[in-house]
């Protein structure tokens, strides 16, 4: 998905302000991995989501910078953490940090980019510009959207032990895990820009939704997308048994053998390509593939008819647009 000059020109500027941060040299085994991580080429979603969401609200988008950065910086850190529990060996394409280093480090390092992040917003705290029912408004959406994470995050390990999950669970799942930062992101640009309570409300709302249909659509990306375009094998959901959308409603619709075959499936370790196949043919003559397009097409839509409650602007267009093209990420 190629970014727009609007996107490319807001992440420059994120860049460049990460760039600012002047992380010391040493202790070496701390900043070196920080260092490393924010060299990785990321796509800088969030914190771009965080200037259009100060745009849309009227606000100077060069003052959201230092959220900006902020909610990068979290994201960055929870991605750390994730990393080590799921003993994942690349991020981005490249050696992860606990990889490259070790969990430890890892750990470390991302300790410290959380407390940067936190010393980005202290500028809202010194200015004249905000008062301090805005800095306390700030903090209060960054330090909410961080406790959504790491209560998705616990609801995702818990999950992996658990037989019977709903989808109703694995929604709320993905509200913390991973609408948490997109929700919170969008809203705290509306909270420098000085935004009303229902703009930050209606923000807030439209980054879960947009943060829901994301993750459906990369349930669905596992099976449908091109392994070449994705990045994964098709069907390494199934393989590493995590239960997804689709997996969730097979589950729920199949009966008899074909529930009892399906179930074992989705549990088995290292599954064949046959295997694979087989679970995807059931997805297929359960309705289930068509059924979460739908519900990833909902989500979206959502999200996109609560964007009308704001008026007309380039940042309304941008967003907008951005959300499309979310929507035609190809399969």
């Amino acid at each position: 998905m190629e970014n727009t000059k609007q996107q490319q020109k807001l992440s420059k500027r994120i860049d460049a302000r990460l760039s600012e941060l002047a992380l010391p040299k040493e202790p070496s085994l701390l900043y070196d991995p920080v260092r490393y991580t924010l060299s990785l080429s990321g796509k800088r979603v969030r914190p771009y989501l965080t200037l259009v969401g100060c745009g849309i609200c009227g606000g100077e988008v060069e003052e959201a910078l230092p959220a900006a950065v902020s909610i990068e910086l979290l994201h960055n850190f929870t991605l750390l953490h994730d990393d080590i529990m799921d003993g994942a060996e690349k991020r981005r394409g490249k050696a992860s940090v606990f990889k490259k280093w070790d969990a430890n480090t890892a750990i470390l390092s991302g300790d410290a980019m959380y407390a940067k992040a936190f010393k980005q917003l202290q500028v809202y705290g010194r200015e004249e510009a905000y008062t301090k029912e805005d800095y306390s408004l700030i903090l209060d959406i960054f330090l909410n959207s961080a406790e959504k994470v790491c209560e998705g995050q616990a609801y995702d390990l818990m999950f992996e032990t658990e037989e019977d999950v709903s989808i109703e669970q694995y929604l709320e799942m993905i509200e913390g895990k991973t609408a948490a930062l997109i929700s919170g992101a969008l809203a705290m640009g509306a909270a420098v820009a000085g935004a009303t309570e229902e703009q930050i409300e209606e923000l807030n709302y439209i980054g879960k939704k947009v943060g829901i249909a994301f993750q459906i659509q990369d349930d669905l990306l596992d099976i449908l997308a091109d392994p070449e375009k994705f990045g994964k094998k098709r069907g390494g959901d199934i393989v590493e048994g995590k239960k997804t959308y689709l997996s969730l409603m097979a589950l729920q619709r199949s009966e008899g053998s074909q529930h009892r075959q399906l179930k074992k499936l989705l549990l088995a370790e290292n599954n064949t390509q046959d295997e694979i196949t087989d679970v995807i043919s059931v997805f297929e003559s359960l309705n289930v593939i068509e059924d979460t397009k739908s519900a990833m097409q909902y989500h979206y839509q959502e999200a996109i008819e609560h964007l009308q409650s704001f008026g007309n602007s380039s940042y309304k267009n941008e967003i907008t647009d951005f959300f499309n093209r979310l929507i035609s990420r190809e399969y």
